[in-house]
């Protein structure tokens, strides 16, 4: 007898899935700052960064850590989680994740100053943290 629901389950399917649309087609959004002039930080953690290593292909797990002081533009949460998301099957560094991060986040809201920090889960006994951090001239 079959079921019904595990046969769905077990097949493959070509369909493109909406969480994974939304992913491919993520940026990052900003809304105009409330209180332009006021110095204050916004402080966003992710705790499920996934990447790959470029040279094993072995899964990385991360939680990054964003802390600015904005300017005129803040980012958008959904937006950022779903760019955050983007990077599951790219394979890239640590170094160079972390610091691609910051490039697209900083181009994306010009903050007056962010630190980012990419602190990854312990692989084969090496535990590795990035920090990166912009800050505005003028």
């Amino acid at each position: 007898m079959s079921n019904f629901t595990s046969d769905m389950v077990n097949q493959p399917s070509q369909e493109i899935k909406y969480g994974e649309r939304q992913i491919a087609e993520g940026e990052l959004i900003t809304f105009p700052n409330p209180r332009v002039g006021r110095r204050y930080n916004i402080d966003i953690t992710l705790p499920e960064f996934t990447c790959k290593c470029p040279f094993s292909g072995y899964p990385d797990f991360a939680t990054i850590h964003i802390n600015y002081i904005p300017d005129e533009k803040v980012v958008e949460l959904k937006a950022i989680k779903l760019y955050i998301n983007s990077y599951r099957d790219k394979y890239i560094s640590h170094e160079e994740s972390a610091n691609q991060i910051l490039d697209d986040f900083v181009a994306a809201c010009d903050p007056l100053e962010v630190t980012l920090k990419a602190d990854f889960a312990p692989r084969g006994n090496v535990h590795t943290v990035i920090e990166v951090q912009h800050k505005k001239e003028g």
